[in-house]
């Protein structure tokens, strides 16, 4: 979404009244307030990657158990 506001300077204004009718434009166009409700949104996974990381997961268990089993490593203590 890209939307400009352009404010022209007229002979009348100052700074500050540019500033000013810089934000009143901001504020009618609607950009901020869409910018920042998007702020912080998160995609949700795809099925595709929430079953291709189980799998990696439960592929780690295994071989973690395994390791277990052969005594290469110690278990960790469950709280």
């Amino acid at each position: 979404m890209a939307t400009n506001v352009d404010v022209k300077k007229t002979k009348k204004d100052n700074n500050m009244g540019l500033i000013r009718k810089f934000s009143r434009k901001m504020k009618q166009s609607g950009v901020l307030r869409k910018k920042r409700s998007l702020r912080y949104f998160n995609r949700e996974t795809s099925d595709f990657k929430k079953k291709s990381e189980a799998l990696i997961k439960i592929e780690k268990t295994g071989e973690y158990n395994k390791n277990i089993k052969n005594g290469t490593i110690s278990p960790r203590n469950k709280k």
